[in-house]
């Protein structure tokens, strides 16, 4: 007979896999929905293996990775520093994508949770109450590459900074995160446009760049422009849009900073649609180099981020989880300058 998985209660009870695992663990949740999820696995003879004490008692060993896009260059790049590491001290890595989507999310975590899956790098695609219940149960996560939604951004002094910056560890309690410094970044390129003589500088951003655009913001100072610093969805529809939109709204602007690659490869397409030529009419920074950056006429400016390295030393924190606690890691950004990019005319 089948075994019925934490999934199986969640379809029942009509309620999301986080909820069930949520309510199993003793966290928060309305007594309603308490009630009948605790029925509904009652009727179901459910009986967690990846809950309460088994957790702790049935160690299956390997990491689990969680990914918002496998076909993503930078997530490509982050994934085999995981593996990477994995591989240097004997674990497996199961990898499960999802998409950027919030509830997806929660299901993966709960069927890790199912598989007794006991430490985790991910790319967060939530917010931070949906790791709430797996860290209770006693599961390990590092954070890689980003953060979680969170009300309040947290200082980049609270990290600890690699390769000879300054820094200090982050303030206890926190889900241990490996970043790339994407503020620094940001600031060096803006100055970069700045002294080409670029005034008109636009921010074309997604979700979870709070950091950046604080610092795109703060680079700009009295020159920020607010019609200038346009947000896109995760797709890439959403991504060409924003950027059509924002160079037929504002042809008075002379020079663009792409937060990401998708959002790069947007306003690449865009310009083009738009005979706007790179970088005579146009200037182009994008943040993360991906190869096809290289490989453009003319080739891409970008703010190169150490993602293999990222994913290593992700791996590397949550594998010695047991031997101390892990601390958050920030890792230095590099401007590359290539051909996109030259003086206001």
């Amino acid at each position: 007979m089948k075994r019925t998985t934490i999934k199986d209660v969640a379809e029942a009870a009509g309620v999301g896999v986080a909820t069930v695992s949520r309510v199993l663990s003793g966290g928060s949740a309305s007594p309603e929905t308490r009630e009948r999820v605790l029925a509904v696995a009652a009727h179901l003879d459910y009986r967690p293996s990846a809950l309460g004490r088994n957790l702790r008692q049935q160690r299956t060993g390997g990491i689990g990775l969680l990914l918002p896009d496998l076909t993503d260059p930078l997530y490509g790049r982050l994934a085999e520093g995981v593996l990477a590491c994995a591989r240097s001290a004997g674990e497996p890595v199961l990898v499960g994508s999802t998409g950027g989507d919030p509830e997806q999310e929660s299901e993966l975590i709960g069927m890790l949770l199912e598989q007794s899956v006991d430490k985790v790098v991910a790319v967060p695609s939530g917010d931070a109450d949906t790791w709430g219940p797996a860290l209770r149960t006693g599961m390990t996560v590092v954070f890689a590459g980003e953060r979680p939604d969170e009300p309040t951004e947290e200082p980049v002094d609270d990290l600890l900074l690699l390769d000879g910056l300054r820094g200090r560890p982050r303030v206890e309690g926190g889900i241990p995160t490996v970043l790339a410094d994407d503020r620094s970044g940001v600031r060096t390129a803006v100055q970069y446009l700045k002294g080409l003589g670029h005034r008109r500088i636009a921010y074309l951003g997604g979700p979870g760049h709070a950091r950046r655009v604080s610092a795109f913001r703060e680079a700009l100072g009295p020159l920020v422009d607010d019609e200038l610093v346009v947000f896109a969805g995760g797709s890439r529809d959403a991504a060409y849009a924003a950027a059509s939109g924002l160079f037929q709204s504002r042809p008075d602007l002379t020079a663009v900073l792409a937060g990401g690659n998708q959002l790069g490869e947007a306003a690449v397409l865009a310009a083009r649609e738009l005979d706007l030529r790179i970088p005579r009419d146009l200037s182009l920074v994008m943040y993360d180099d991906v190869p096809w950056a290289e490989l453009c006429s003319p080739p891409l400016t970008v703010i190169a981020q150490p993602a293999q390295d990222l994913g290593y030393r992700a791996a590397e924190l949550v594998l010695r989880a047991g031997i101390r606690r892990p601390r958050s890691v920030l890792l230095p950004t590099e401007l590359i300058v290539r051909g996109s990019c030259g003086p206001r005319r």
